[in-house]
């Protein structure tokens, strides 16, 4: 017999993403996740301990993904200005294509638990510091205009981020073009030079 197990926790895992983004954590229960996948409320426990476990699980995968995207896509070292383009395209591309693992990933940060909450900032801490790394390399090189790269890291994020919030596929402007924007723009934030040419290859390695 076939051990369908993992096909099984991998629909309770999209059915609770899209659920949440629909609804809210708060406002979904196993009972609602089982009937979307179509199994028993009682199956849900044969593959996750309780709905907690199940937002820790997609909250975990999202930055594990970003964070592996990262360190494909994005030099450690080099010229900070390309790989902040790197790091903004990478961002800005991922975003676009996960709308919902990015909503929940921000707004239901309040519904984990405190260990649980500790352990996603933890991983979403490695995430900021490879920007700030980036950010206080330009710094010192002169390439960036930074007063405080702290503040400047958090503020970048919360701007790039924000795609998410108005980006819709099929509007006037495609996926590439709102990219490239981002990077004009992050280049701008930061007082960096802007290149001669856009290079508009899209360095953004995840899945769609």
């Amino acid at each position: 017999m076939l051990d369908t197990r993992r096909d099984t926790k991998a629909e309770i895992g999209a059915a609770a993403l899209r659920l949440f983004a629909e609804r809210g954590y708060a406002a979904v229960s196993v009972r609602d996740i089982a009937e979307r996948v179509g199994i028993r409320p009682s199956a849900i426990y044969n593959h996750f301990p309780g709905k907690q476990d199940i937002l820790v699980g997609l909250l975990e995968s999202h930055m594990e993904r970003l964070l592996a995207a990262l360190a494909r896509g994005v030099p450690g070292t080099g010229d900070p200005a390309a790989r902040l383009d790197a790091f903004v395209r990478l961002h800005v591309g991922y975003h676009i294509r996960r709308p919902d693992e990015v909503f929940i990933a921000y707004m239901e940060l309040r519904s984990l638990e405190p260990e649980n909450l500790a352990r996603i900032k933890t991983l979403r801490r490695r995430y900021e510091a490879a920007l700030r790394a980036i950010l206080e390399d330009g710094r010192a090189t002169g390439r960036f205009a930074i007063d405080e790269p702290f503040v400047a890291t958090m503020g970048l994020i919360a701007q790039i981020t924000g795609v998410t919030n108005w980006y819709r596929e099929g509007g006037r402007l495609g996926e590439a073009e709102v990219v490239e924007l981002y990077v004009t723009q992050a280049r701008r934030a930061v007082g960096a030079a802007m290149p001669q040419t856009q290079d508009r290859e899209d360095t953004c390695s995840t899945d769609r």
